[in-house]
């Protein structure tokens, strides 16, 4: 079972603000009317005595030290900055396996947090953009993909695996090749927008479908990994509890972030494979 850390993150929050509420409305009353009562009884009141009424209970002292810390870590993470690791191939050249990135919570608006409901409309994700997003066939897995198609838009990928965005071809220039685990792969410079990126292909996979195209509806948002023959993105998932027209589309309220920075790379986390920061720099 895939674990909910924004769910446990608030649940842990509000048991931490409840024991603290709870101290400040009860315990502490209560504590110091003991103490009153105690000094009252006696002509020389003892501190070692008035220490012990004084104490608080252990579980509402740890309480009320991680509410704080926990309040600052949700605040943080829910609108502000949420840190993740890259764990596949699929953005080659742009991302690689084990790079560690920056989403900013906030580009597309302020959402609540586990609910994932915009409150605050700031922006919409602009084409080129690379975008972190809850995969619309299990909402427990992060994906992080490019953001191709915007709502209205009719996307069109050939069998040579060239991109036509509302029919006009997406230009691209052959940078280099470099060798792969199947041959060879060709690096291109492409322009989505306003934004150019690099984007890969293998050489010795040819695309096997016929010429494909979609339309992106309202409110969704078509996606493709930059490793071009290496991602499961928009032009292959398949769900039979989605509707035909929306196969493939991020959905608004699916979308977690934009990606702007990556700030340390570590591809094997063990002693014997430091952390390195050569990748560190802002994502195009």
């Amino acid at each position: 079972m895939s674990l909910n850390f924004p769910l446990l993150l608030v649940i842990a929050a509000a048991v931490c603000g409840l024991l603290a509420l709870l101290d400040l409305l009860f315990f502490t009353p209560s504590r110091r009317a003991a103490i009153a009562s105690y000094e009252g009884s006696v002509s020389q009141p003892d501190a070692v005595v008035i220490k012990r009424l004084n104490k608080k209970p252990l579980l509402v002292e740890y309480g009320k030290s991680f509410f704080p810390v926990l309040c600052i870590v949700l605040v943080l993470r829910s609108f502000l900055v949420e840190p993740f690791q890259i764990p596949s191939g699929s953005m080659i050249p742009t991302l690689d396996v084990g790079d560690f990135i920056l989403v900013n919570k906030f580009s597309y608006g302020i959402r609540l947090p586990v609910i994932n409901k915009k409150i605050i409309s700031v922006g919409d994700p602009q084409r080129g953009d690379v975008m972190v997003f809850r995969y619309p066939s299990n909402q427990n897995i992060n994906y992080i993909k490019r953001v191709v198609g915007l709502p209205g838009d009719v996307i069109r990928y050939t069998s040579n695996k060239r991109l036509f965005i509302n029919g006009e071809l997406v230009t691209e220039k052959l940078i280099s090749t470099e060798p792969s685990t199947l041959g060879s792969a060709e690096l291109y410079q492409e322009k989505l927008g306003a934004v150019e990126h690099e984007i890969r292909k293998e050489m010795s996979i040819y695309y096997l479908l016929s010429d494909t195209e979609w339309t992106v509806p309202a409110g969704h948002y078509f996606m493709t990994g930059d490793n071009r023959d290496n991602s499961n993105d928009s032009r292959y998932w398949d769900d039979p509890n989605i509707p035909k027209n929306l196969l493939g589309m991020v959905p608004d309220e699916n979308i977690v972030g934009k990606a702007f920075v990556i700030w340390m790379s570590w591809s094997e986390p063990k002693l014997s494979h430091l952390p390195n920061f050569s990748r560190a720099g802002l994502i195009k």
